[in-house]
């Protein structure tokens, strides 16, 4: 899966963009109007709120903004990206949903950067400067209560493709715990990807061996699926190049590095570009099974130098068992099938919930080729409506869309997502308009994969066929 999961690297593309528009090192000679915008005053406070999680030395974003010194080079281009839009990133349409972790500044917030800009950006007196903000830990999400890593190094060549790797964690936790947030941290931003987290839980003791059940005896009945798809659209291709099965004598050997894949275990988790950070509701977490092996599915991305990676994963657990069990699932549509030159094409993915179900969070993703996105939810009582749409979506900042107001949906309903794709020759990021595209793990093949968090509302939320997949 790839929910590409990775970041810094794939940050710092979009950021960059930033650096091609500079105002000169030089503050205006001219005094800004004594009621207008200042850095001190009015810009500082909109930066630490906003911004400074990522633009402080030592994160992904390419320059800092904590200081006047900071930011005034950048001011003409911060103006251009805060009226564009495009900073912070949210690609989200506000006519369909609200969301808890919407970045998007107000409008009275864009007005005050674009003014202070257009005045010259004026320092303003250092007296009214707030506070700056301290970051105590290295951790987007504040002190972790558990950080796991791998083992040793990674080597990552200088040049070719690098087959998804798999990296065993173990956590050796003698209870259960709940994760109410994760972070997961690239040792090596510019080569990875994305990571996919999943829970790996020890296999049952054998037990004594019993008498054979009586003939009479019925089996018990296997759970009905909690998710069911049409068929043949949902299936991810096994030993794929370019999305086609091929036979096993054309496969490539695995080399001296390659970790294959283990037993894995359902998603806890996971890393992409944009994506950092998951933290739960209050009163909702994810559950970390006792004696669980954390498998990181990792890909990795050569960028012309050798060098290695070594990933981490930080955890804040719940102090009690929650409520609601937060679980993970993933709508895809594994045929999909691009033709050489298409400039608008259209994929589609549906399934239909056998339970009643909240729906907490979905992340779209495709790869370089993923133009938009929607999602629409038809009610057994017919009623349809528009969930989440994602105009212009971007493979370098990647969203998990956390509903504000969680989704309630009755059982029978149908969540249909439609992907739209740009593989012709003017899509700048298409690697090449002449080729059929299928679904792939590398970049310039494609997915149409949707990450949904969310947890059954019967009391009895055992686990269900697609939990053990």
């Amino acid at each position: 899966m790839i929910i590409r999961t990775m970041v810094a690297a794939a940050a710092l593309a979009v950021l960059a963009g930033v650096a091609s528009v500079q105002v000169g090192a030089q503050a205006s000679t001219a005094p800004p109007a004594a009621a207008g915008p200042t850095f001190a005053r009015d810009v500082a406070p909109i930066f630490y709120k906003n911004c400074t999680n990522c633009h402080r030395p030592g994160e992904i974003a390419p320059m800092s903004l904590l200081t006047f010194k900071d930011a005034r080079p950048w001011a003409r281009s911060i103006a251009t990206r805060v009226a564009k839009g495009t900073m912070p990133p949210w690609h989200a349409d506000p006519s369909h949903g609200e969301f808890l972790n919407d970045r998007r500044l107000t409008e009275l917030e864009k007005n005050t950067i674009v003014q202070w800009v257009n005045a010259g950006a004026p320092e303003g007196s250092p007296a009214d400067l707030p506070a700056e903000p301290t970051y105590a830990t290295e951790w987007l999400m504040g002190q972790p209560d558990a950080v796991f890593s791998m083992s040793e190094d990674y080597p990552i060549p200088a040049e070719g493709t690098i087959a998804y790797q798999y990296f065993e964690v173990p956590t050796t936790f003698a209870e259960d715990k709940w994760i109410q947030a994760m972070e997961v941290r690239a040792g090596n931003p510019s080569v990875l990807h994305h990571v996919i987290v999943y829970a790996r839980t020890p296999p049952p003791a054998v037990p004594p061996q019993a008498a054979p059940p009586a003939p009479s005896a019925q089996p018990m009945p296997r759970p009905a699926p909690l998710f069911t798809f049409p068929e043949g659209t949902t299936q991810i291709p096994a030993g794929q190049t370019g999305g086609r099965p091929l036979p096993p004598e054309q496969r490539k050997p695995l080399g001296p590095n390659d970790r294959p894949a283990p037993r894995m275990g359902p998603s806890i988790g996971g890393f992409a570009p944009g994506q950092l950070v998951r933290t739960y509701q209050e009163g909702s977490a994810m559950k970390l099974p006792a004696g669980a092996t954390l498998i990181l599915q990792t890909h990795y991305t050569a960028n012309g130098q050798a060098t290695t990676d070594r990933t981490r994963i930080a955890v804040k657990f719940a102090r009690a068992r929650p409520q609601t069990e937060v679980r993970f699932a993933s709508l895809i549509n594994g045929s999909l099938h691009i033709p050489p030159g298409a400039n608008d094409f259209r994929v589609d993915a549906e399934m239909t919930i056998s339970q009643d179900v909240t729906m907490w969070s979905m992340l779209p993703h495709t790869h370089v080729r993923g133009a938009r996105w929607t999602y629409e939810a038809t009610y057994p009582d017919g009623r349809t409506e528009t969930i989440l749409s994602v105009p212009k979506y971007d493979f370098n900042w990647q969203t998990d869309y956390v509903f504000k107001q969680p989704l309630k949906l009755p059982k029978g309903t149908k969540i249909h997502a439609t992907a739209w794709y740009d593989n012709s020759k003017n899509n700048p990021s298409n690697p090449d308009p002449s080729k059929d595209v299928f679904w792939g793990d590398q970049t310039w093949e494609e997915m149409m994969y949707t990450g949904l968090t969310f947890s059954i509302d019967a009391a009895q939320a055992t686990p269900t066929a697609a939990q053990k997949q």
